[in-house]
This record gives C-alpha cells, structure tokens and sequence, in this order.
C-alpha cells in the first residue's frame, strides 16, 4: 500500500479536572496507509472518540491539551497553527461524527452545508457547488434527494442525518477519513450500501480511513487491520483475521465474545439474557448472566389500529401544499403485558415516527391508540400528562434529548418532581441509583452531558426513562451508540426489568442481531407501513417478504472469513415516501402464514 498517509507516534490527550490534568489518550502510536482501513474499537469513553478528535484539533484548549505527532503529508497536525488547521480539515483530512443533529447547523438547508465545504476548498462557485451537491446526496442514498436539498436537518430521520454528514465528509476527496460510528444510526440495508460506498471512494481516491466502532460484524466486513483501546491504552493491533481469530489480550477475547450473532437464538422460545463481563477481573470471559426469560401474558397493555402520520411539504409564494409525506400509513398492532414487539426497517421508514405519535410527541393524521383501554388521541392536559407517565421514551440521539446546561443527576430527577411522585433531595438520591443501575458511578450525577462519552450519554437517556416506573417504554435505537459489553449490560437490565415489573418494550432498532435477542414479535416496516408482522423465530428464520429477506441479507457478519460473501445491494433508488397530495393508497391484502406470521403481498 506505499508509505504511510498518516502517521501517529505517542499520542497524549489529558484533559484538566479539580485533580490535575487526567490522560484520557495514552501514548497511542500507529500508521495508516492508503487505501487501508484501521479500525479502533473499545468500550465506550476507552478514548476512541477522543483519538480523532485530537488529530483533527478539536479538543479545546481552555482544558485540553494534545501532545505527540500525528504527520499527514509530511505535516505535524498537532503542532500546526489553527489558520493553517481550517484549510486541512475537512479538506485533507475530514470527519464523519458520531451524532449527526449536533454536527449539523439546525439553520442551514443541508444543501447550503455541503456546498460551504465546496465553495471553501475547491472554489466551486455557488451554482456549481449545489449541483456537486445534490450529486452527492444521490450517491449516499438519499431518496428524492432534489427535493430535499433545501430543507433542514430536523426535517431528517436521525439516519438520513447521518448520511448527510458522510455526503459533507466526503465532498472533497479527503486523503484521511476519521469515521466515528458512521454506520450506528443506520439499518442494516443502508450501513452495508454505505460500507459499500466509503470502500469504492477509498479505493477512487487512495484514501485512509480509519473507522471507530462496537459493531465487530461491520469491524469484519471493512477493516484490514484492528486496534483495540482500553482506558486510553492500545491493548492490541494486528490484521483482521489475526485479532478474530487468535486474539492475544484477554480483553480482546472479552468483546469478541460479546457480540450477538444473528441465528444464535434458534430454538429458543423466549428472548435470552447476554453473556455478560465479569466486573473487575479483566482476564475473565463472558460469564452467562442469570435469571429467568421475561414472559408475557395475552392482556393488550397497547392497541394502535390505522395510525396514520403525514407531514405537508409546502412551496411557492403562497406556501400551497404540494405533496406529503406518508410517514406512518394505517399501522395496526397490538403489545401485550411483559412483551417486546420489535420495529425494524430502513432509515426513513417510519419507525421512529410510530413510536412518537403513540406517545403524541407528533399528532397523528388518523387512527386510534388505546393504552389500558383508553383512547390516547384527542386526549389533552392532565389526562395526557399522566398517561405520559407511564408511557415513557428513550430517544435515538441522547446529545440532543439532554438539556446542556443541566447536569444529568438532575436531568433524571426531574420527572420525579415533576409528577410528584418524591421532593427535590429524595428525587436525586433516586437519579444517583439509577445511574448505577445503568452502568454509571452516582458520582457522575454532577456532570454535564458534554463530558460524558457518547454511549454513557445513552445510559444517562435509559436511566431518565426509567425513573416513573412506566408500563412502556418506546426504545428508539436505545442501544445502538453503545460498546458491546454496554450494550449487553443494558439489554440485561432491560430483560430484568421487564421480568420484575411487566414492563413492555416497542424496541425500535436497525440492529437485526440485537433484535432477535431480546424479540418476542418483530414488525417490519416499509415506507411508513407494516409488510411482515410475527414471531421473532417466524420472522427471521422464514421470512416471507423481498424486503425483509433483503434486509436478513444485509446483516454483516463478525467473521472475516466470510468477508464477500454479502453480495452487494442492488444500487437502485430508495423509493420516496413523498406523495402527490391527492394520492390516495391503495387497500393491502394480508395473507396468515402461520399462527401469527402475517405478510402484506406485493400489489
């Protein structure tokens, strides 16, 4: 592969506390070549995040400090001077970040985005910068890409948000590309069109990529050579086959066998707790967790029948309606008590807004959601507030669902005083043991949401939701910015919790191996409906629908001996959910596979 395109020798990130400068990042040393991709993986705040922040100079120096080399073209990227920093970056070297809504300018079209990089680096002028533009946006899979150059970002699922970000990243050819968990927001379909897409650019452009993640399978399918970090320390490096096959560090050992694999769970009638990690013994593997399979009973906790969700997309000087967005059409199901029904489908599908608009956090067009038997729409004020209560939502992105300037201790103890259920004192002593619940120090409970890692920012979102109690809890990705030995801790206590109280899950996620460990049903959604609904074993062992056997297909596998062996995904456009506004959609006809197993046939 030739000489190195980026060369790190003694990397050293400290970061200054009530005690001193604390290193977070310690003496880390590698190259990367071009055309090679490295992959770092850890637990989440081991330093992987902080790693690429620091070779890009985005660590603040009020309380930061970056120490060692890190050559890109014969150029110390730590030593360089800002002004001579903003022409590199994003130009040179360019970074997808891990939680797209904080990385783009909620008051700037996406187009505008792009075609500021465009117009900086390459000196396109502003025509030809969003014609460049919108080119890139089709080529990272955005559906309807045209008309969705001049909207904002909120108007994106957390997905489609994320593959604007790859669009900015690689908009000017960089010779280094930093991934940070590009694909952790992504379905399955999407992720492996992406993984596809970073790989052919790279080999376009010979340039280096090194990709930070928890995913092993993706780590398998993509990376020439691994990088494992632990607490700031590099542990291990070597090939990809190498580290998955003869692991040499105990902690290695730890993560691999962490990994949840789809098809583990067949013949199991019940979702299965994780292995889970040994607590303060890092030469231990995966010890099987105990307890008990949750169960549930036939009672419907909730009943959604025709939910429909659209929104208006308005144009010309008089702002007339001249299309909507179909994003929930006429979607029935029900959730028993103690039960997990997973949605899963491609960014955009509709997921997300499902599970707001039974929470009415969105309002829906039409159709009915009855919670304990009571109607939830129409239903306003007290009524609503209460139902709210039980009904609680741990969301997709957590940066942006945490109040900044609020520390998380009292993030959490909020509701409790807000529904009255404890005062102030006894509300925080609360926060503090769920934070430990989750996998956190109560300690902790006095930081600010920016000085948590992304995964453990997660863990403070799963701690707020669980503080009423609440008979459901909508999990949207709740688990997808998080390590795998996280990851397994969290799905456990989840199981636990589920098990102890009867708590019911619609488990919200791209993550088909994760899916199927923690199922009782999964529902596959499709532009906004439900195509296949059933039993977890159903669905994934006698799929029924294209679509949810393309979306099987696409689950990458932690093996690199099978790296190839996913054919590649068809290039064809994402259909668009966008429709005329007199469209009216068309009657489905449904067909029993077996007890249970429903499939929609294709009209």
């Amino acid at each position: 592969m030739g000489e190195p395109v980026l060369s790190v020798r003694d990397l050293t990130t400290s970061f200054r506390g009530p005690q001193g400068w604390t290193p977070v990042v310690k003496g880390l040393s590698f190259d990367l070549k071009p055309r090679e991709t490295l992959a770092i993986v850890g637990e989440s705040g081991s330093g992987k995040s902080v790693t690429a922040l620091s070779l890009l100079k985005l660590v603040p120096e009020a309380n930061g400090r970056v120490e060692g080399s890190a050559l890109l073209g014969g150029r110390d990227l730590v030593s360089l001077p800002e002004a001579e920093m903003c022409r590199i970056r994003g130009n040179e070297i360019a970074m997808i970040f891990q939680e797209p809504m904080t990385s783009l300018n909620p008051v700037l079209t996406v187009g505008d985005q792009i075609s500021e990089a465009l117009i900086l680096h390459r000196g396109m002028d502003r025509a030809a910068a969003r014609a460049e533009a919108l080119r890139i946006l089709d080529r990272v899979r955005i559906p309807a890409a045209r008309e969705r150059l001049d909207e904002y970002p909120h108007r994106f699922s957390g997905g489609m948000r994320q593959r604007v970000m790859i669009a900015m990243a690689l908009a000017c050819r960089p010779k280094v590309l930093i991934a940070d968990e590009p694909t952790t927001a992504l379905d399955v379909t999407v992720q492996a069109q992406i993984l596809d897409l970073i790989h052919s650019l790279q080999d376009e452009f010979a340039m280096g990529v090194v990709f930070i993640t928890h995913d092993m399978g993706v780590v398998a399918e993509i990376a020439d050579r691994v990088l494992v970090m632990l607490r700031g320390d590099k542990v291990e490096e070597g090939e990809t086959t190498q580290i998955f096959d003869r692991p040499a560090h105990a902690y290695t050992r730890r993560l691999l066998a962490a990994v949840p694999t789809l098809g583990s769970m067949r013949g199991e009638a019940a979702p299965k707790k994780m292995p889970d990690f040994v607590e303060g013994d890092e030469s231990a593997s995966p010890a099987a967790a105990p307890g008990h399979a949750p169960a549930y009973h036939d009672e419907p906790l909730l009943e959604v029948e025709g939910l429909t969700t659209r929104f208006e997309m308005r144009s010309g000087l008089l702002r007339r309606v001249s299309g909507r967005v179909h994003a929930v059409e006429n979607v029935s199901f029900s959730l028993a008590r103690g039960e997990t029904l997973s949605l899963v489908g491609e960014s955009g599908c509709g997921k997300s807004t499902t599970g707001r608009s039974i929470l009415r956090l969105v309002e829906p067009l039409a159709g009915s959601v009855r919670f304990e038997g009571r109607e939830a729409i129409g239903m306003g004020g007290a009524q609503l507030k209460a139902l709210r209560r039980d009904m609680q939502m741990i969301f997709q992105d957590p940066y942006a669902s945490l109040n900044p300037r609020i520390p998380v201790g009292r993030a959490i103890a909020e509701p409790i005083v807000v529904h009255g259920l404890a005062g102030r004192r006894e509300a925080e002593e609360r926060a503090a043991g769920l934070l430990e619940k989750v996998g956190l120090e109560p300690g902790m409970a006095a930081r600010l949401p920016h000085e948590f890692s992304g995964g453990q920012r997660q863990r403070v979102c799963i701690a707020r939701a669980l503080a009423l109690s609440p008979k459901l809890i909508v999990a949207d990705e709740a688990v997808s910015a998080l390590d795998v030995s996280i990851k397994a801790q969290v799905l456990n206590l989840m199981l636990d919790l589920q098990s102890s109280l009867g708590l019911s899950y619609l488990f919200i996620s791209h993550d088909m191996a994760t899916v199927e460990r923690v199922s009782h049903r999964i529902a596959v959604m499709y532009l906004g409906e439900i195509v296949e609904i059933g039993p977890r074993a159903a669905i994934i062992e006698n799929p029924q629908h294209p679509y949810t056997r393309k979306l099987l297909s696409a689950v990458p596998v932690p093996d690199p001996a099978r790296r190839g062996a996913r054919p590649p995904l068809p290039a064809e456009d994402l259909p668009s959910p966008v429709r005329a506004p007199d469209f009216v959609p068309p009657e489905r006809i449904w067909r029993t596979v077996s007890q249970g197993h429903l499939v929609q046939e294709s009209s």
